[in-house]
């Protein structure tokens, strides 16, 4: 298959520049690719009977034009064909939009198959497709595939014929065959040949399940493969340090670790005791303190004499993470430096030097820290936070700074257990889920638009307090000065509604990266009451006097992002609130207004969302199958895993096919 994977399409006879394109656009770039294209579904085309068709169906009908076509012309390049058409059964009317061309063609006399909406009692249909054949006895099937502009059903599987028939004979069988046996697949090759020309369904469905269980497999073998070298091959930075003086730590914070942050704090010690690199996981409920576990992870490589690097997606994040750092670390003699991309050049400078000298315990920063300008004496652990904002690459390079490297990655997405054990199966994984003593749960209501006034009395009274709070109004078309009227609108009618009695920053995406941080800032600061946004807040900024969020068209959002959402308030011990502003869904969105827990609410999401929506926010993080379903197809993952582990310890078993 690795010969595939190298061949590009253009050795296709057809496919010139114009076509690569629109294959392009689609994600095929090489046979591979193509020929793993496979169908989303099949069409069956099989002669049917009108007399027994129900109406407003889709039916499937060849018979014979009795009829000269007629054509009415409307508007521009717009038009309607009529015939009348003989069936077996019946005579019928049929009807073909926007099809001028076909006129000359629509002959009385000609056999056709017609195939489009029955509409029962005006006796007529209206043709979505027509084709100048017969179906004959036996029903064809025809694969259906996910479209771009400038290809078709037709000449996708034309070309992926052609790459068959070309380089079938390059495909590589990787499944041993005890395994092949054992499940009764199919051997690799007929089952792509097979999803892209069935015979009838029932072949189709056991090329399918072939290439299901294919492509789970060589993910559970890429797993158990990152698994072994790390734990086998890879010599990491061991720590040595006085657990007394990270216990004295611990006793002197101006407050209580929960059992989960503990828990976390402990196994994250344990790996780095450990002779082979830490790859762990930190998943936590937004609000449940990943950040202090965190800094005991710094705090525990600074006591064995490592520099430590913590890298998140925004500016913002990193000077939040800045102050709270430099907050807990006074007392410690711990030197905490600050590098984005807003860092004057003199003062990089000086920073990259201290780095080198080892003058520096944690460094703080976004992308710049990836810089090959930034070195180290001695570093031995890597942080990232929300590491599913970036991309692969970004992670690894900061990751090879230096060989044996432990690393931590932090995630505020709760995912299920038992899918993130599986997932990120070459990781530890620790899971914060109590929240800290003190915090109460977020009150949320759900409200149709008509009820509006109820969300701007929270909004006003909480105001009044002295609290602050989030307006989200999410972007319906993609159009910045669609955007930007939407927001102004809603600017408008929010000072009519507050007159000069509350402060409103907005944030739309018009607005300069440094335009945006600069309203961040002023709310952050206190010196606005609310924060109107087209855009999603920031995961991970920390307002505590932030105690109310009102999200419009709340049906837009799935529930675990309405969840990260409502989770920018309530980061205090003050009593916070959620609006769901919404005219639909509302037995959808429910669940938000029963449970705070993240976790419940992320099981919830998957079952509703499905997981193509549901991971597609942890894009990087996790892979993306064609053919399986990570819910549906669980089961058959465990088995892969299972035989993947199995096959792994066999001498005679190669990995590199």
């Amino acid at each position: 298959m690795q010969k595939l994977m190298s061949i590009k399409i253009t050795n296709l006879k057809g496919i010139g520049p114009k076509v690569c394109k629109y294959f392009n656009r689609l994600g095929i770039e090489t046979i591979y690719d193509l020929i793993t294209y496979y169908p989303c579904c099949y069409q069956e085309l099989k002669n049917m009977n009108l007399k027994e068709a129900d109406h407003d169906l889709q039916v499937i009908v060849e018979g014979v034009i009795e009829s000269n076509a007629t054509i009415v012309r409307y508007g521009k390049n717009k038009s309607k064909i009529t015939f009348r058409f003989a069936t077996n059964e019946m005579v019928v009317s049929v009807v073909l939009f926007n099809r001028h061309f076909l006129l000359n063609k629509l002959i009385p006399g000609k056999n056709l198959v017609v195939i489009g909406k029955w509409d029962k009692y005006k006796n007529q249909i209206i043709a979505s497709e027509i084709r100048f054949e017969t179906l004959g006895k036996e029903t064809k099937i025809e694969p259906i595939y996910h479209l771009t502009e400038g290809l078709t059903h037709k000449s996708i599987s034309k070309y992926i014929n052609m790459a068959l028939s070309y380089y079938g004979i390059l495909i590589e069988e990787i499944i041993p065959n005890e395994i092949i046996s054992k499940y009764k697949l199919l051997p690799l090759k007929d089952a792509i040949y097979i999803i892209h020309a069935p015979k009838n369904l029932k072949e189709a469905l056991l090329a399918k399940n072939t290439l299901k269980y294919h492509e789970l497999f060589l993910f559970s073998v890429k797993l158990e493969v990152l698994k072994k070298n790390r734990l086998q091959e890879e010599k990491g930075i061991r720590y040595s340090f006085e657990k007394e003086k990270l216990k004295e730590f611990i006793s002197n914070l101006p407050f209580s670790l929960t059992k989960d942050q503990e828990n976390a704090v402990w196994e994250i010690v344990s790996d780095l005791e450990k002779p082979y690199p830490m790859n762990r996981l930190l998943q936590g409920d937004v609000g449940s303190g990943k950040t202090i576990v965190a800094t005991l992870a710094i705090y525990t490589s600074y006591l064995s004499g490592y520099q430590a690097a913590l890298m998140v997606p925004t500016e913002i994040l990193a000077e939040q993470h800045f102050q709270t750092m430099k907050n807990l670390f006074p007392s410690y003699n711990l030197n905490v430096e600050l590098i984005t991309g807003k860092t004057q050049i003199k003062e990089k400078e000086k920073i990259y030097d201290a780095l080198v000298n080892g003058e520096i315990n944690l460094i703080i920063g976004t992308h710049a820290l990836i810089q090959k300008k930034v070195k180290f004496k001695k570093l031995g652990l890597v942080i990232t936070d929300e590491q599913h904002r970036f991309g692969v690459k970004q992670r690894k390079l900061l990751n090879q700074k230096e060989p044996g490297i432990n690393v931590l990655y932090m995630s505020a997405t709760p995912i299920p257990r038992t899918y993130a054990l599986t997932l990120f199966g070459d990781m530890d994984i620790s899971t914060i889920k109590t929240m800290p003593e003190g915090r109460k749960e977020i009150i949320t209501n759900i409200y149709s638009e008509k009820e509006i006034i109820k969300a701007l009395e929270l909004i006003y009274k909480e105001v009044k307090k002295g609290h602050q709070g989030y307006i989200i109004v999410p972007l319906i078309e993609e159009s910045e000065k669609i955007e930007l009227e939407n927001i102004n609108i809603m600017s408008q009618k929010l000072k009519k509604a507050f007159k000069d009695h509350v402060k409103i920053g907005i944030i739309h995406g018009r607005l300069s990266a440094l335009e945006k941080d600069e309203v961040m800032n002023e709310f952050v600061e206190g010196k606005l009451d609310v924060l109107l946004s087209t855009t999603v807040i920031e995961v991970g900024i920390n307002v505590s006097n932030a105690t109310f969020i009102v999200i419009f068209n709340a049906e837009r959002f799935g529930l675990s992002q309405l969840h990260q959402l409502r989770g920018r308030v309530g980061r205090s011990t003050l009593q916070s609130y959620c609006v769901l502003i919404t005219n639909i869904a509302k037995e959808r969105l429910d669940i938000l207004t029963k449970t705070n827990d993240g976790f419940l609410i992320s099981e919830e999401d998957l079952k509703q969302r499905g997981p193509g929506e549901f991971f597609g926010t942890l894009q990087s993080g996790i892979i993306r199958f064609k053919l399986a379903n990570i819910v549906e197809d669980f089961k058959l993952l465990r088995k892969t895993l299972e035989d993947a582990h199995l096959l792994l310890d066999r001498p005679d078993f190669e990995t590199n096919k």
